[in-house]
């Protein structure tokens, strides 16, 4: 099916579960902040929350990891 769509597969070494922990603790936090904490009336107003809570996660909340910066100021501070 891929080579039907001219995509190129690319499989160089076995996955394992670090290489997406990153993305995978992101998305557990935006579930437990923001998406199990309320109702939405419309999708519009889901994606602006999403929009919302993605513009605090990255400037505004504190990460103890990071020295308790956000993780904007920390890119700024070791970049």
């Amino acid at each position: 099916m891929l080579k039907d769509k001219g995509i190129r597969q690319s499989m160089s070494r076995k996955g394992n579960c670090l290489d997406n922990a990153c993305a995978e603790n992101f998305f557990g936090l935006l579930k437990t902040e923001l998406l199990y904490l309320q109702e939405f009336a419309s999708v519009e107003h889901f994606i602006y929350e999403l929009h919302s809570y993605i513009e605090w996660y990255n400037t505004k909340s504190i990460k103890l990891k990071l020295n308790g910066m956000s993780p904007v100021e920390y890119r700024l501070k070791v970049a």
